[in-house]
């Protein structure tokens, strides 16, 4: 068996409280949220005010870890009810609840970011931070 060992870099301070209030995807959400780095880690945030966009990727420890197929959000309002696995899908409910959200960086202060395109629940748990680099991320 493989160990993995994740360490929390930081929590999501956001006005998504519970989940039937969080946007079905971030970056159709003008809500801002702040993201507190802890302070052992506020070095690891060194040029991160140089770009626009990061890639955010959080904990979602309300999800559920043992549902491997889910009938999408998107096909639930088209009335396509078939049910896909969770790897061909963007559903929380995985083996490894780990989400990502591309996200507007719009200020740095201190070891504190504050984002907009963020759907976290109050709460979560920071596991990484990446910068967005549309040649590299973007696929056409």
């Amino acid at each position: 068996m493989i160990e993995m060992i994740l360490k929390p870099v930081g929590i999501i301070h956001s006005p998504f409280k519970e989940k039937k209030d969080s946007p079905h995807q971030g970056r159709y959400s003008a809500e801002v949220s702040e993201i507190e780095i802890f302070k052992e880690y506020k070095l690891a945030m060194d040029g991160i005010e140089k770009y626009t966009n990061l890639i955010v990727l959080y904990w979602l420890d309300k999800s559920e870890r043992d549902v491997l197929k889910v009938i999408p959000k998107g096909a639930r309002e088209k009335k396509h009810i078939e049910k896909k696995g969770v790897f061909a899908t963007r559903a929380p409910s995985r083996p490894n609840p780990i989400a990502f959200n591309v996200v507007d960086l719009l200020d740095v202060n201190q070891n504190k970011l504050k984002v907009k395109g963020l759907e976290a629940l109050d709460g979560s748990v920071l596991v990484d931070i990446k910068p967005y680099w549309k040649d590299i991320d973007c696929v056409d």
